[in-house]
This record gives C-alpha cells, structure tokens and sequence, in this order.
C-alpha cells in the first residue's frame, strides 16, 4: 500500500525508474538492439523471430522483476510489465500472450514465486501472466494510427492496451487474493476488499509506469511499436 500520494505520481514512478538505471531511454536502446539482431537476421522465418524476440522480452521482464519496487508486504510495482506492454502492442496479442506465459513460468527457476498452493501458483503465475499479453489487443490500432501519423491516436490506443493488459493481470491476482489470501487481510478488511485495496493499488502503479515509459519511448521512437515487415510492406504499398 502507498505511504503518500506521491508515491502513486506517475512522474515520482518514473523519476525512481530513472534513478534505478532502467529508464525509457534504456528499454529503447534495448528494443533498437533486440530489433537490429532479430529483424537482421534474414535467414529467420518471421514466426521464429517473434518467438524468440518473445523469449527476449520475458527474459528482461524477468530481470526487471529483481528490482526492489515493494512498499511493505502487499504493494509493489512490476516493472517487467514496461516491455511486455510495448512487446505486446508491437506484434499482437497473440505473441503477447505467449511472452506472458514463459514469464510466468519463469518465476519457478529463479524461486520468485510465493507458495500458498498448487491452483494459487497456476493463477498468480502462469495465468495471470499470461493475460497481461493482451495489451496487444489494440497493436492493429497502434500501427494504424502510426503509420497514418496520428500520433496523437497513437498514443491513446497504446493507453488503453496499458490498461487492458494490467486490468486482465491483475483481476487473477484478486481472485488469488480473494480466495487464498483473505485469511491475512488487514485492518479488519473482508478478504474481497483487502484484495481490491492491494491488488487495485499495486495494479494501478504498474499501470501508471507502464503508460507513463511507453508514451515516451512511442514519442521519441514511434516505429518501435511496428515490426520492420510491417514497414516495410506500407512503403511498397505506397510507393506503387
């Protein structure tokens, strides 16, 4: 839970991100790179490259999840969600998905994982994880509205696929919440308003982050959230 509402200004988020050497102009010159090696790379199928830009991608969500983000026992911000979102919105919710999933599944070989029982992990790990995916539901839009230069619809589609994808997270870990945590609410809560409070917080926050790097990586490198095929086959189709 927040100690002060400073701690939930998307601006105090991201000046801390900043400050822990993870800022946006990192996750750019990362996606610039993931881009260069990958898209270089002629003699890969398009499906592999997404698969493994994928892998990529779960693997730094992983190593952004080791940043200390917590505030007392419930609240954290999972930085990892800042390029599953771009991920996501940059080649589909289908690719998301997936890179969600071996997310999840991550936190079982590095012991990330908190331990109440078998359906509880599946939810909050595998599940969970892999609904934060569907960010990518609003890719079609986003490139869209990109390669039209709307930017400013641009960002509005990358906002909503912030929020579906952390909402579509989130709403497992309340279920997990509800149903597995509730006998350590707090403050005499009832186990669903407990959840709502933790999880709604803790959901917003990473929301926020998530909303707050990606709008700046999209206004300094827009062509980030459209693979390089994509671009490729507008410009033929405008130039005939």
């Amino acid at each position: 839970m927040a100690e002060n509402e400073e701690t939930l200004n998307p601006s105090y988020l991201y000046r801390s991100f900043e400050r822990r050497n993870c800022d946006g102009v990192m996750i750019n010159y990362y996606f610039s790179f993931v881009t260069f090696v990958l898209e270089g790379g002629v003699f890969l199928s398009k499906e592999l490259k997404v698969w493994i830009e994928g892998a990529i991608i779960a693997a730094l969500a992983m190593a952004l999840s080791f940043i200390p983000t917590s505030i007392g026992v419930s609240f954290s911000i999972s930085l990892g969600v800042i390029p599953m979102t771009i991920f996501s919105l940059r080649r589909g919710w289908k690719a998301g998905v997936m890179a969600g999933l071996l997310w999840g599944l991550l936190h079982f070989p590095t012991g990330r994982v908190d331990y109440l029982s078998v359906i509880q992990v599946l939810i909050e790990y595998p599940i969970a994880f892999t609904f934060g995916g569907f960010a990518g539901v609003y890719a079609a839009k986003v490139r869209q509205a990109t390669l039209a230069g709307d930017y400013k619809k641009g960002r509005r589609y990358i906002l909503a696929g912030a929020f579906t994808g952390g909402l579509a997270r989130y709403f497992w870990h309340f279920v997990a919440g509800v149903v597995f945590w509730g006998s350590y609410a707090m403050w005499g809560f009832s186990p669903v308003l407990y959840s709502l409070v933790m999880n709604g917080v803790s959901g917003l926050a990473t929301i926020a982050v998530a909303v707050v790097v990606s709008l700046l990586i999209y206004q300094k490198s827009p062509e980030l959230f459209i693979p390089k095929e994509v671009r490729r086959a507008h410009q033929l189709q405008n130039s005939h």
